[in-house]
């Protein structure tokens, strides 16, 4: 059922995956029992604009009934959204399209590597800068503040913005995980768990030294008080895996996980008029035929098929041979075989 009784949208959905900006989440529920992160009184949003280019990538995501079942089961238990499924499936576009429905702001994009470590996330703090203040301050040459702003130096990453406190939830998307160490998923369970963490740099102030305005991942500044970050509303949280490797159980049962599978031929059509307009639906068939073909084999991206679509609107197919080898090379990269 929906708000109005139709069956269309139920009525326990937030979000609703047509890429139309509303205002629902302003009726999200209170956290489950299990999940009291909201603390004290809702805190005062700073609206975030959202970037054209975020906009454009959330407002053309095609999601599925069950895909956005999903989500909104996420929002609702505030838990992490795994998602799994082959490059190009729209796992990271995900994110955006729920940002930009919900008016959460930019998403923000935490790239993992094997190298990430959970305070990369987290925060980062220069102290190499902050003593060459110093010593410029003590010889005289630097007048632009003091050694005690530590905010300065301080710069949140994309988890640690996600987690400062808000009456809406920010968007985070921690992409490819399972290219991280193997430590990284189980040293993310307290974060996610608690929903704070401390900032080490901030703790050994004086006491009455310990509001500090710090740097976020998005440009801006936020009032840290008594060396806590501590999130009001529980980011929504998207994590995609290619499916490298398998997460350790006990990071894997806080997740609600979800396998994107590769588009049908609705979904696709879907996809392409989003991106491309209703018109090329019909030149498109051959290729979308052939795209669907190949996929069979895992070997293609949407991505791929639109850039395909667009080189032949614009006249790249006109010598069938040629265009061939084009469309080769348009679609090499992903290809399984020789």
């Amino acid at each position: 059922m929906t708000e109005t009784g139709t069956p269309q949208t139920p009525a326990w959905w937030v979000y609703r995956g047509d890429g139309i900006p509303h205002n629902a989440i302003e009726r999200l529920p209170d956290p489950p029992t299990w999940r009291p992160l909201q603390r004290g009184m809702p805190p005062q949003d700073t609206p975030v604009a959202l970037p054209p280019a975020d906009a454009g990538r959330g407002r053309v995501f095609q999601a599925d009934r069950e895909l956005v079942d999903v989500v909104n089961a996420a929002l609702l238990l505030r838990r992490p959204l795994l998602l799994t499924g082959r490059p190009g499936t729209g796992k990271s576009t995900l994110a955006h399209a729920v940002a930009y429905e919900l008016g959460l702001g930019p998403v923000l994009h935490w790239p993992v590597t094997s190298r990430t470590t959970l305070k990369d996330g987290l925060y980062a703090y220069d102290a190499i800068g902050r003593l060459h203040e110093a010593n410029l301050q003590r010889a005289g040459l630097e007048t632009s503040g003091g050694t005690g702003d530590i905010g300065r130096f301080l710069r949140l990453g994309p988890l640690g913005t996600a987690l400062l406190p808000r009456r809406r939830p920010r968007v985070l998307l921690i992409d490819e995980l399972d290219k991280s160490d193997i430590d990284l998923p189980n040293d993310l369970l307290t974060v996610f768990e608690e929903g704070r963490f401390p900032i080490q740099e901030l703790l050994r102030l004086p006491p009455d030294q310990r509001s500090v305005q710090v740097q976020t991942a998005d440009g801006g500044q936020e009032l840290v008080t008594d060396g806590q970050v501590t999130c009001w509303s529980f980011p929504f949280v998207v994590i995609t895996s290619n499916e490298e490797r398998e997460f350790p159980a006990a990071f894997a049962r806080r997740c609600l996980r979800y396998d994107i599978e590769p588009p049908g031929p609705e979904r696709l059509a879907a996809i392409v008029a989003a991106h491309l307009g209703a018109e090329a639906l019909e030149e498109a068939r051959p290729l979308m035929e052939e795209f669907l073909s190949e996929q069979n084999g895992g070997s293609v991206a949407v991505d791929q098929l639109l850039a395909a679509i667009q080189l032949a609107r614009a006249g790249a197919d006109e010598d069938p041979e040629q265009w061939q080898d084009l469309l080769r090379t348009v679609w090499r990269h992903l290809e399984t075989g020789p």
